[in-house]
């Protein structure tokens, strides 16, 4: 495929715009001393380029996407309508509070029905996104110790088997990170815990369901551990997909939590747009909350906490993803989110079971949302890895799903199929997931080899990453 500037001709161009009704103004000195070099073609090389390029793509409109840990679900179109409704996108954030009473009542809808779902007392949509979530609500939990004089909390206990967002974050929030083992069933290891906390704890950041895809059942205990010896207890959002109308994390003694309204509440997920990861938190600490908080039952004002940490992010956070998610959770409703719960741990737990005769399963009893399959067998005995097995599904029109995570499973492959895959679907996984393993005991050759009918063949992952190509480069 050619690149846009490989199109390029000189002289060619389609733009038509009209004369300009305002002075051009002369940059001297300062202005730019050489033409700028963009890509001359015509609107037909424009269509064709952009087509070509959409082919090529792959996403939760194009096929089966089942990233685990990331919940790629189908976005419905009418989040899109709501979202380009004229009094969302017409609005500037510096507005007086009487003239977007429309936009306050969306954010405090929204805080009212996420706060429902996830037990907690208040939110905020500031944060732009899970990792810059969790950053937030780690601050709070910082501001909570300080206001207490209680400086001597330096600590933040994470699993082994946490996302690698969470101690990237407590150290950004100036913790040190205190790792724990997972035990043999997966989940906290509750000696271990007890060994860890202590007068320097701050806090615990736990996802639960976890990320090898269970149910901590000793989540009361962990939670109790943790409060009793003063510090507070963090909720990773990322896995709520599976317990969304079923349980609460505020229930399960958790303080803080954010969410993911690009994983769990269907706004678009990846590609480089704006996500949204508000954080929600107890009473206790709202004070805390940055910028400012909807307030009143109409008219709506907005008004700033009284020991805020202060602004993470312009304005309100990505105002039309809170209007995409908003729509999606009310479109649900309270059935239809549990629902959806309980479908997605039916699809990820019917996929599990009827893969586990071929593919080794670590933890063999009930999943959630997601399950984590190892490929450790395979290495050792064919030399196939999950890498090979991953690309081997590129054949099959199948995006890969999350290789070598977590990191307590060697040779990892974790799977979430999502509620929006239907049973016919899940068979033709299946029966793709099967014939690949079957060919990797007959010709290891051709699954070491794949992908084979996609437009890139294999690439060499060490030179992509250490030495990719990111600009394009004219011939003098």
């Amino acid at each position: 495929m050619k690149l846009i500037f490989e199109r390029s001709v000189k002289g060619r161009g389609c733009s038509v715009l009209p004369e300009c009704e305002v002075p051009v103004w002369d940059f001297g000195e300062y202005g730019r001393k050489k033409e700028l070099r963009l890509p001359e073609v015509s609107e037909n090389d424009i269509s064709r380029h952009y087509t070509e390029l959409a082919k090529r793509t792959h996403g939760v409109n194009d096929g089966f996407y089942p990233l685990g840990s990331c919940t790629m679900k189908y976005n419905p179109k009418i989040n899109e309508r709501t979202a380009a409704n004229d009094g969302f996108t017409g609005v500037h954030p510096l507005q007086p509070e009487h003239t977007v009473q429309g936009c306050l009542e969306v954010l405090k809808t929204a805080e009212q029905v996420f706060c429902e779902i996830t037990g907690m007392d208040r939110m905020t949509f500031q944060p732009a996104a899970g990792a810059h979530g969790e950053f937030t609500g780690l601050l709070l939990i910082k501001a909570y110790h300080d206001s207490r004089n209680d400086g001597k909390r330096t600590k933040i206990i994470v699993p082994d088997s946490a996302h690698g967002t969470n101690p990237a974050s407590a150290v950004m929030a100036g913790y040190t990170v205190v790792n724990i083992p997972s035990d043999p069933d997966g989940c906290v290891d509750l000696q271990k815990l007890r060994e860890a906390v202590g007068e320097d704890t701050a806090g615990l950041m736990l996802t639960n369901p976890n990320t090898v895809g269970l149910f901590d059942k000793n989540i009361l205990e962990i939670t109790r551990i943790v409060h009793d010896a003063g510090g507070l207890v963090y909720y990773d959002g990322a896995n709520l997909n599976a317990i969304m109308g079923v349980t609460r994390p505020g229930d399960m003694g958790f303080d803080v939590i954010h969410l993911n309204l690009h994983k769990t509440f269907s706004t678009p997920h990846g590609g480089g747009g704006p996500g949204s990861g508000p954080v929600g938190c107890k009473d206790f600490l709202a004070r805390f909350l940055p910028s400012v908080q909807v307030e009143g039952d109409g008219p709506y004002t907005f008004v700033r906490q009284p020991d805020s940490i202060g602004m993470v992010k312009a304005f309100y956070g990505n105002f039309l993803v809170v209007v995409k998610a908003l729509t999606y959770a009310l479109m649900l409703g309270k059935d239809g989110l549990w629902e959806a719960s309980r479908n997605a741990v039916l699809n990820a737990n019917y996929l599990m079971e009827k893969l586990a005769d071929k593919y080794k399963m670590p933890y063999r009893r009930t999943c959630m949302h997601e399950f984590v399959m190892s490929l450790e067998q395979e290495h050792e005995q064919i030399d196939v890895s999950a890498m090979d097995i991953a690309k081997a599904l590129l054949d099959y029109g199948i995006h890969p799903p999350t290789m070598y995570f977590p990191l307590i499973v060697a040779e990892a492959l974790m799977v979430e199929p999502t509620e929006t895959e239907s049973k016919e679907n899940l068979d033709e996984i299946i029966r793709a997931f099967e014939e690949i393993y079957e060919q990797a005991r007959t010709n290891p050759e051709a699954v070491k080899t794949a992908p084979h009918v996609t437009p890139v063949g294999r690439l060499d992952e060490v030179q992509a990453a250490r030495k990719p190509h990111l600009k394009y480069s004219y011939d003098e």
